[in-house]
């Protein structure tokens, strides 16, 4: 963001703060191989559960458990918005939700766009060997515009999905602790705590309350990333209303 709006004060003074623009775009990549070296890991352990599991990629992409949308998700999210008005109950979602199913493909999505243009402009005169010249113009401006839609989404509707709905209000500690209290699991996701109960995973999967210290970094580094991230936005905002070039 900081390059993005480079011509705005603030993203000015951020780049300093971060030892100026070289430094930023070293700091940059170096966060782009990481991105990348976890995204690998995670499908690597997605095949290894498969493996260990016996399923079949059809069940382990269609099963009970899978984060690939169906028409479950379909029939939740019109249910979900009929709660809103009060013209139903609230849907008795499972293990995940329609919203955390679209959450989790928009990174594959990110990874695959900003990952490829990232590479692109890292090393360009690699790929014009190969590709025109133009395309990385093109590159740049998708680079940049899906970089400014992650930020966007993830500071406002995610944060929101995760932190801001009043049941979770001022933001939800699950993934800063890895526990979520029965009653909470029983509430929020009633049907994926009756197939643990049905099972008897639920019982295995009992754990101790996640310490204090634990709660109290938690929410000391949710609240900054709360401040960072909304600061952000609205510096965006402000940029690309009274400043966008």
């Amino acid at each position: 963001m900081a390059l993005k709006f480079s011509y705005m004060p603030w993203a000015q003074k951020l780049a300093g703060i971060l030892g100026g623009f070289e430094s930023a775009g070293s700091l940059h990549r170096f966060c782009a191989v990481v991105m990348v070296v976890v995204f690998v890991i995670h499908l690597g352990m997605i095949v290894s559960r498969k493996r260990q599991g016996g399923r079949s990629w059809r069940e382990v992409l269609s099963g009970t458990g899978s984060l690939v949308p169906n028409m479950n998700d379909a029939r939740e999210l019109w249910a979900t918005l009929l709660w809103f008005l009060r013209r139903g109950p609230r849907p008795n979602y499972g293990q995940w939700t329609y919203w955390e199913k679209f959450d989790y493909f928009a990174v594959f999505w990110g990874v695959a766009i900003i990952g490829s243009t990232g590479l692109m402009l890292w090393f360009p005169e690699h790929f014009t060997r190969i590709f025109p010249g133009w395309l990385i113009n093109v590159a740049t401006i998708i680079h940049s515009d899906e970089a400014l839609l992650a930020v966007g989404f993830i500071f406002t509707i995610h944060f929101f999905n995760t932190h801001f709905r009043p049941d979770k209000f001022p933001m939800d500690m699950a993934m800063f602790t890895g526990r979520v209290a029965v009653e909470e699991l029983k509430e929020d996701r009633p049907r994926y705590y009756e197939e643990l109960a049905a099972s008897g995973e639920l019982e295995k999967n009992i754990v101790p309350p996640a310490p204090r210290e634990m709660h109290f970094w938690g929410a000391v580094f949710g609240a900054i990333a709360l401040v960072v991230g909304f600061s952000l936005v609205g510096l965006i905002i402000y940029s690309m209303v009274f400043g966008y070039r």
